[in-house]
């Protein structure tokens, strides 16, 4: 095999790990956005218990969409985690793995917030065995399963957070990712750490940070498409 096959060869892995990870990220951000905001999030309402009961059995096939589409995601972070580390290896492999190891105790984490949104289903059923249960006895119980995820889920996203840090930091020094888009990263790692140590914290309702500083992610996502599948094994882009 000639020297130029060879190259192109190595090259190959990096690229196709960079497109993996952007069309990965773009998924993810589809079926989360269906997921929590409008299965789970659409049929939830605050402080409400019954309203939100009758809402979830109503719609049962929904909600339970959204947690097939959430747990899709948690799929997906193992791929995009595993693409990163390919993408970013060439700049620091140490860090890069333990950005990627984040990323995977932080898919964990969701893992188990997601086993709680089965609660809400199990004790809105009507199964026999409820009868003990008073019906704002089983909406109330519902409605805290629902809000154990969500604290779950917020307390999570600090190890995100971090996970987005170290990638920030690796885009900086790379010298093949627009620096900006490393900044951009960094802000995001804050806003999730943010968030997540707002929410343990504060006594009341936190208002997220994220919400405001997220744009680096969906800009990285289409920089791995667009232009990451241009880095070569050296790290530099052609």
């Amino acid at each position: 095999m000639s020297s130029a096959s060879l190259e192109v060869t190595a090259e190959r892995p990096i690229r196709t790990a960079s497109l993996t990870a952007g069309i990965g990220l773009l998924l993810m951000s589809v079926l989360a956005g269906f997921g929590k905001f409008v299965a789970i999030d659409g049929l939830v309402t605050p402080g409400d218990a019954a309203r939100t009961a009758i809402d979830i059995t109503e719609s049962a096939g929904l909600f339970r969409l959204g947690i097939a589409a959430l747990f899709v995601v948690i799929a997906l972070d193992v791929v995009v985690a595993w693409g990163l580390y390919r993408v970013f290896r060439p700049v620091n492999r140490n860090l890069s793995m333990v950005a990627a190891a984040f990323r995977l105790v932080y898919s964990g984490v969701f893992l188990v917030a997601i086993g709680q949104l089965f609660e809400p289903l199990r004790l809105l059923a009507g199964d026999a065995y409820l009868a003990v249960f008073t019906a704002d006895q089983l909406n109330t119980q519902a409605l805290l399963g629902i809000t154990a995820f969500t604290d779950l889920w917020m307390v999570s996203l600090g190890l995100f957070g971090v996970h987005l840090l170290i990638l920030g930091y690796l885009a900086y020094r790379s010298g093949y990712v627009p620096r900006f888009l490393g900044v951009l990263l960094v802000i995001a790692g804050f806003g999730y750490v943010i968030d997540s140590f707002g929410v343990m914290l504060s006594p009341g309702v936190w208002a997220d940070v994220s919400t405001y500083t997220f744009i680096g992610e969906f800009l990285l996502a289409l920089w791995l498409v667009i232009q990451g599948r241009r880095v070569t094994s050296t790290g530099s882009s052609n």
